[in-house]
């Protein structure tokens, strides 16, 4: 699975983002979807992800804040984020499952297909 994500950008501090994912794969909807985040000098972590049947998961530090979905005839999945906060300054990436049809996890090894990355940026 080809993945093509964006949106990113300079948000200020309580401000939002949405960024997109678009997927190549016709059969995009037999995937569990997830975004993925690495701040500078960090390791990439878990953000949040969807199964193909939309159950969610997300970190707790985002928890009510950001929210993940997707809409399969556009092979699309979205990360709404509100209430940034500068600690979410990173590059996002998305990604899909390692295999369709695969349960839905949170960590890399779930995932086997990754974005090129979206760099979102909260400063005043």
């Amino acid at each position: 699975v080809q993945l093509q994500a964006c949106g990113g950008g300079l948000v200020q501090p309580g401000g939002y983002l949405r960024l997109s994912c678009a997927a190549s794969d016709r059969t995009f909807s037999s995937y569990n979807m997830g975004w993925f985040r690495q701040a500078p000098g960090k390791e990439r972590e878990f953000v949040a992800a969807i199964s193909r049947y939309t159950s969610t998961y997300y970190t707790d530090s985002v928890k009510g804040r950001f929210t993940i979905s997707r809409v399969n005839a556009k092979n699309t999945v979205y990360l709404q984020m509100n209430s940034l906060k500068p600690e979410d300054t990173a590059v996002y990436y998305c990604a899909a499952g390692v295999r369709p049809y695969s349960v839905l996890g949170t960590t890399e090894a779930d995932f086997g297909s990754w974005g090129q990355g979206t760099l979102v940026t909260v400063s005043s």
